[in-house]
């Protein structure tokens, strides 16, 4: 998706969740304390809310809602498998790929447990009290052996139709370095998953190009029984995410590069201003990969034999935005529909998307399918994503540039590590200098 696509794309799904809201609102006028509004025709009356609110908004918004659901498991599944076929060499597999692999998981969870932490503090949603069209019912928790059993499939097929992701997630893992291992064979079927992940990435872009319809029926429908206040909620909820973005990318990737390099992070964090305002302008790990490998190797001095493995990898699976944006919006979410989670939710939330963040594609937009799997898992309404969605593509924008920030944080640490990495280049500061004048932005399409 291009620069302009992208930002046609945020302003009309800003346009559509306003005009949502300020036609909710006006419903809501017209039909106060839940009230109809009828309109004689003479042969039969006119029912507002039954044609717009539970007629043409319900059914649009409904549609939006299952089309999300509907690609949450094959996302998830080939885009996982595309990310552990990259581990083809059996070297990078053992030693540099655990540490790479072990680093992103590390940094995720860290991202998701502070996310929550600070939501849970801070209490965006709360005061809202929404009733849930879906009901809530408490589970009995599992305990932690039966969870980390029930992460494995005795029928990976079964696993795909009750959308169990847990499962589905371990399987394209298994799946994805089988195939990695599989010499020439496994290349056939991973260009097979490579051309499947072009497709389903297909059908995100098409996906996110109808939902400013689906969030203008979500809203509208919503607004017409909720307060206007709920908006500064909403405000709230940015600030939050927002807030997290910005420690996470500045604070807890300096404190990891110290300690697990003695490197000075001033120096990283100025060095990586280019790379993460590119990211920050294509919303899209993907597409800023060209530019932070280059930022990597030219300015970093890391080495392109671990650059070249580390970077794309993190475009795959280091996902701390998207996390840091899934917890709060979880904790956000349950306030606003008044559900109580338990610890063992949390924690569950906390497992769930640090484990989805490998199988979450690179693009703009896919940040909220991962989130409908999460609000799943947790039995929260993923109607609840309508109140995000319309600043989410501008905290999108953040998310990208932290996650590109971790990816080059991951590729000193390993490289360092290796004995692939050039001290000097690292230190000077004029290292890289030419890349500063170099046009990034035809690599955007």
């Amino acid at each position: 998706m291009s620069s302009d696509q992208s930002s046609n794309l945020t302003r009309r799904i800003v346009i559509a969740m306003i005009s949502g809201i300020l036609l909710g609102a006006l419903l809501q006028w017209l039909m106060p304390n839940g009230k109809d509004f009828v309109i004689p025709l003479g042969l039969f009356d006119f029912s507002l809310r039954g044609f717009l609110v539970d007629g043409v908004f319900e059914v649009v918004g409904k549609i939006f809602i299952a089309s999300l659901q509907m690609l949450v498991v094959p996302l998830v599944f080939v885009s996982l498998i595309c990310g552990t076929c990259s581990l083809k060499d059996t070297s990078k597999l053992g030693k540099i790929g655990g540490k790479a692999v072990g680093l992103y998981l590390i940094t995720t969870a860290i991202a998701i447990s502070f996310a929550m932490t600070l939501a849970l503090v801070i209490s965006p949603g709360e005061g809202v009290n929404m009733a849930a069209d879906t009901t809530f019912a408490s589970r009995e928790a599992p305990s932690l052996a039966q969870t980390i059993i029930n992460m494995f499939p005795s029928n990976p097929f079964a696993a795909f139709a009750e959308g169990n992701m847990l499962q589905v997630i371990v399987f394209a893992l298994l799946f994805g370095i089988a195939i990695a291992l599989s010499g020439q064979a496994g290349e056939r079927v991973s260009a097979i998953f490579e051309d499947l992940n072009v497709v389903i990435m297909r059908l995100v872009t098409i996906l996110m190009n109808i939902a400013p319809y689906g969030v203008f029926c979500l809203l509208a429908g919503l607004f017409t029984d909720l307060s206007i206040d709920t908006f500064g909620n909403l405000i709230k909820y940015f600030m939050v995410v927002f807030f997290a973005l910005v420690i996470h990318g500045l604070v807890t990737y300096s404190a990891l590069l110290k300690l697990f390099t003695g490197l000075n992070p001033a120096i990283f964090l100025r060095k990586m201003r280019e790379a993460a305002i590119f990211a920050f302008s294509t919303s899209s790990s993907n597409a800023t990969i060209p530019v932070t490998l280059e930022t990597a190797t030219k300015k970093m001095g890391v080495k392109n034999s671990i650059a070249s493995f580390t970077v794309p990898l993190g475009a795959t699976i280091n996902m701390d935005g998207t996390a840091i944006m899934q917890g709060v919006a979880t904790v956000f979410i349950a306030q606003v529909f008044s559900q109580d989670l338990t610890l063992v939710d949390y924690l569950m939330v906390v497992l769930t998307a640090t484990l989805a963040s490998i199988g979450t594609a690179g693009v703009p937009g896919v940040g909220l399918i991962m989130l409908a799997m999460v609000l799943e898992q947790v039995g929260l309404p993923v109607e609840g994503i309508a109140l995000i969605i319309g600043v989410d593509r501008l905290l999108d924008m953040t998310r990208t540039a932290v996650n590109v920030t971790g990816d080059s944080m991951v590729s000193l640490v390993v490289g360092k590590s290796e004995g692939q990495f050039e001290s000097d280049t690292y230190h000077n500061l004029d290292a890289g200098k030419e890349l500063e004048n170099i046009d990034f932005h035809h690599l955007k399409d």
